[in-house]
């Protein structure tokens, strides 16, 4: 029997997705692998960990963040369907974060955007086909402010662009690409309803809401700022894009135990909702398709991420 919104909610409360959860990789469709590969290893500095076909992988210091399937033609994606707003890689210092926009203006890139979250500092830029992709750091989290009701402080202020060039300047070492350590930090989706968000993500698969901004909804496990931005300030009402488009395929979420699996899968099927086995993953839909894989422990290896985006034929 489907669960009401409050039945779902209820059950979040009493059973929260594992605070160990994280965003494991994301995967995506481009019109041009190759040209894609120049974009995400030469600028962004990605290393390219494996290519079969028409995939490839890439990833940081060893671990896979991000896989790459090439389809032909695939349109550029237009931004007001659901789907992907944006990708967010994680550098482990601001340091890190200077050098790679030392790097992106070095190569010729646009400056790209910025922004000062309170909780982080940010870049952000779009792939050739017009994926979004965020670059940042975090601040401590002893520095983070955190309200009532467990809703942390997040603001989008002018970024100091001078003070974050001025750490590479102050260090300088020859550029090496993503640094190890590097991760995928959060996902930011754009999806077409604030409420039926709220009721997936936080009522079904259990997340803790952190902010809600007008349009827009951020949710966490563990305490983080948020894992997953939900926004619809071009989706409002909105489904996903048509077939042949480039975009999101899916992304990962990794949780620590095979039981804390167990837990969300078992909130997935009382809400009515179907699972799909996957390799080792198991695949669950958002209310806009967006695929999410819940795996266990640690991203896989690349070799296992290629099959893994072969058997997720979507």
């Amino acid at each position: 029997m489907t669960m009401t919104t409050s039945e779902q909610r209820e059950r979040a409360n009493a059973a929260a997705i594992d605070a160990g959860t994280q965003v494991g990789l994301v995967a995506l469709t481009v019109a041009d692998l190759d040209r894609s590969l120049t974009y995400y290893t030469e600028a962004l500095g990605f290393a390219l960990m494996l290519r079969e076909g028409q995939t490839a992988i890439l990833g940081a210091g060893g671990a896979p963040l991000l896989a790459l399937t090439e389809l032909p033609a695939a349109r550029y994606w237009p931004g007001h369907y659901t789907g992907l707003y944006h990708f967010a890689i994680l550098v482990p210092t601001r340091l890190d974060l200077a050098r790679s926009l030392t790097h992106l203006l070095e190569v010729g890139l646009p400056f790209p955007g910025q922004a000062d979250h309170d909780v982080s500092e940010a870049l952000y830029l779009t792939d050739p086909d017009g994926n979004g992709i965020e670059i940042y750091r975090d601040r401590p989290r002893d520095e983070w402010t955190w309200l009532s009701e467990g809703r942390v402080h997040m603001t989008v202020e002018p970024l100091d662009v001078r003070s974050i060039m001025a750490e590479a300047t102050d260090q300088p070492a020859p550029w090496t690409g993503l640094p190890a350590g590097t991760r995928l930090g959060h996902m930011h989706l754009q999806i077409g309803n604030i409420e039926q968000a709220a009721e997936f993500y936080h009522g079904v698969l259990g997340f803790d809401i952190t902010a809600q901004l007008p349009g827009a909804l951020f949710v966490s496990a563990g305490g983080y700022h948020h894992h997953l931005g939900l926004n619809t300030w071009q989706s409002r009402g909105a489904g996903p894009a048509p077939a042949g488009t480039a975009g999101l395929r899916y992304f990962t979420l990794e949780l620590p135990s095979e039981q804390a699996r167990a837990e969300v899968i078992a909130r997935v099927h009382d809400a009515g909702l179907a699972t799909t086995q996957i390799a080792d993953a198991i695949a669950v839909r958002d209310p806009w398709d967006n695929v999410i894989l819940l795996g266990i422990g640690a991203a896989p290896d690349a070799q296992t991420v290629a099959t893994l985006n072969v058997a997720q034929a979507i």
